[in-house]
């Protein structure tokens, strides 16, 4: 299987190139690609990644190649490119106002040969910006592409801290978004506030889903909600289980509720399930 060069353009796109023999990259270098218009800089992420995701991605481009190393030159050049950016955004915002849409803009960002100008934002609905994109490239003379993100994407770009005290996981190591469904927060006994288990984008934590394959192994050793036991004597039911230190907690149709460590409960008779009490 072939091997890849993974690297990060500048709007937070992965792409991924086949290395050349006569040339040496490194993780956290600048390099020169080839992109489908031009050419673009990018930061190498990963020297060595292989598989069929990635071989999919790479037929689906026109032979791309990773031209050189970004030399002191380049790298200013990308000073200018930054300052270019901030100027553009501030007459995207002064433009903007002519239109009768709302827009949030989130990011700004020039193609390293200036063949393209990208503008990142948010809104609370689709929305047809033809004029307004034709307004803009009249404006820049360059190709324009407005781009509209998602929450996740926003919070990404824009970065910031957790509830955790961390800083988000998917502006630092988190490559792509993963599904992440009720189901996860339903296994993980967290379902009950939504509030409290989303994020700032609006969606659900994305560690429900880092965590999601340990709750299900643990859950194999524990009942299952709503399983019925005979304890002190009562019919009673399972409507919480705590994997973290290995307890059931059982309620009864009058609400009388009970905690037991699992060795405990593994010893209980079983019964028939016919009640689930509901949490508030």
């Amino acid at each position: 299987m072939r091997e890849y060069i993974e690297v990060e353009y500048r709007n937070s796109r992965l792409g991924y190139y086949l290395p050349k023999e006569d040339l040496t990259v490194n993780p956290d270098e600048w390099v020169i690609v080839s992109v489908d218009r031009g050419y673009d800089i990018a930061k190498v992420i990963n020297t060595c990644i292989s598989g069929e995701d990635v071989d999919a991605v790479y037929d689906s481009q026109t032979d791309p190649k990773i031209v050189r190393v970004a030399n002191q030159e380049d790298l200013e050049k990308l000073e200018n490119i930054i300052q270019k950016e901030e100027r553009a955004s501030e007459t995207f915002l002064k433009t903007l106002p002519k239109y009768e849409f709302e827009m949030k803009l989130i990011g700004t960002v020039y193609q390293f040969d200036g063949n393209k100008l990208t503008f990142f934002f948010t809104a609370p609905a689709r929305i047809d910006f033809r004029m307004f994109v034709r307004e803009l490239a009249n404006t820049f003379k360059t190709r324009i592409e407005l781009h509209q993100t998602t929450g996740r994407e926003e919070a990404k770009r824009i970065g910031g801290f957790g509830m955790c005290g961390k800083a988000y996981c998917c502006s630092t190591f988190m490559k792509r978004f993963n599904q992440v469904t009720i189901k996860m927060a339903k296994d993980q006994n967290l379902s009950g506030n939504l509030s409290k288990i989303s994020g700032p984008c609006g969606r659900l934590l994305c560690c429900l889903h880092f965590e999601e394959d340990y709750y299900l192994e643990q859950a194999k050793d524990f009942p299952e909600i709503g399983q019925g036991v005979i304890y002190n004597g009562q019919k009673m039911y399972v409507f919480r289980c705590d994997y973290y230190n290995k307890m059931v907690f059982l309620a009864n149709e009058d609400e009388l509720m009970e905690s037991l460590a699992l060795k405990e409960y593994d010893k209980l008779k079983k019964i028939a399930s016919t009640y689930v009490r509901e949490e508030n």
